[in-house]
């Protein structure tokens, strides 16, 4: 059976004014009390120049970073600098 959650309108009225930061903290805070399940993630095909995907592994590596994970970094870091500067 799956849990129903409410909201007050006080509460999602307040809700409207969390920064992209804090609705991202939220809603991993959320999934952490659910179960600690994973996000859902979705496989991709990426063209990408070899020679740029070469030198972004080897510098991955040499951060001891797997490089999938420096790409969905980047990306993160990205949609939040985007969405705070249109919210700011």
């Amino acid at each position: 059976m799956k849990t129903i959650q409410r909201f007050s309108d006080e509460y999602l009225e307040s809700c409207q004014d969390m920064t992209a930061d804090q609705i991202i903290e939220f809603l991993d805070d959320f999934r952490r009390l659910h179960g600690n399940q994973p996000a859902a993630s979705k496989l991709i095909s990426l063209k990408v120049p070899t020679h740029l995907l070469s030198a972004f592994k080897t510098k991955a590596a040499i951060a001891n970073t797997p490089y999938q994970t420096q790409i969905k970094t980047l990306m993160k870091a990205w949609v939040l600098e985007s969405t705070d500067a249109e919210t700011g």
